[in-house]
């Protein structure tokens, strides 16, 4: 009886120390896991934010939190950005940069990629690496609705007009195929050359068509100018294709991030530029 007592005893002791060790292991487990959450690796990626309907700044939190600030990124770059993220799986930070410090932020590893609606021109090729395209678009002129280039259908009906383009972009290296144009000092941002064309300060500017429609949308004063088949501005490929920028000796991030893009259709890819229009903030006008 007694030999029985103590074997059952035996037993039960057993039994509780396999389920203390179960316990202390699933909470152990479940730390790790919400450490490693935690510690997630960051994807920082750089673009102005104020590029409409591929990056813009807004109050609302429907967006991407912009790092040190209490504003929210969002547009067509940001949910590449994210997709991107979500595929290298890494939390998305974005980084609000200046035009002209992207690539110098990407060198000094600031940021991870720049996502900002930059071309893959042979001119920064030689400073970073770019993934395959993840868009591609035409290169329109934005005038002021009702005025003498409303109507214009090629560069030639822009002769003597004051146009202006962003500093250190091709968009100001095509202005002088215009002839007798007169090319205008570059601006720093989109949102600079808007408030110079209502102003007047200008006659136009060099975008691309998405800021074409996105201006459009957000100001009826403005409309842009399409031109005929050969009667517009001479560019390659490279310069109206938009990918992201990543730094020298990146190899196995570019090709994570090529592959990624290789899985968005060209059908969600218009879609997701259509909905950047239509929810552009008006206040980027």
């Amino acid at each position: 009886m007694k030999k029985i007592s103590r074997v059952l005893i035996g037993l039960f002791l057993v039994a509780m120390l396999g389920m203390c060790v179960a316990g202390c292991g699933g909470t152990e487990d479940q730390e790790n896991a919400q450490s490693n959450e935690e510690t997630k690796q960051e994807f920082r990626v750089g673009m102005e934010c104020g590029y409409p309907p591929f990056n813009w700044t807004q109050l609302e939190d429907n967006g991407i939190p912009i790092e040190g600030t209490s504003e929210f990124a969002g547009g067509y770059d940001v949910q590449i950005a994210k997709k991107i993220a979500d595929g290298l799986g890494r939390e998305l930070v974005i980084v609000k940069t200046e035009w002209d410090g992207l690539v110098p932020a990407l060198q000094s590893g600031v940021i991870d990629a720049i996502i900002a609606g930059m071309s893959p021109t042979e001119e920064r090729k030689v400073s970073i690496d770019f993934s395959e395209p993840y868009y591609r678009s035409d290169l329109v002129m934005i005038v002021q609705k009702g005025g003498p280039y409303e109507n214009a259908t090629t560069l030639e009906d822009f002769s003597g007009a004051k146009i202006a383009a962003q500093l250190n972009t091709f968009h100001d290296t095509v202005i002088d195929q215009i002839p007798g144009v007169d090319h205008q000092t570059p601006m720093t941002d989109f949102p600079a050359m808007r408030v110079a064309l209502e102003s007047g300060m200008i006659d136009g500017y060099v975008g691309e068509r998405p800021e074409g429609i996105s201006v459009t949308a957000a100001n009826p004063n403005f409309t842009y100018v399409t031109f005929e088949e050969g009667q517009g501005f001479e560019c390659s490929d490279d310069d109206v294709a938009i990918a992201v920028g990543v730094a020298k000796g990146q190899e196995e991030l570019l090709t994570s991030i090529n592959e990624i893009l290789a899985g968005i259709s060209e059908e969600e890819r218009l879609s997701i530029m259509d909905q950047a229009v239509l929810d552009q903030p008006v206040a980027q006008e």
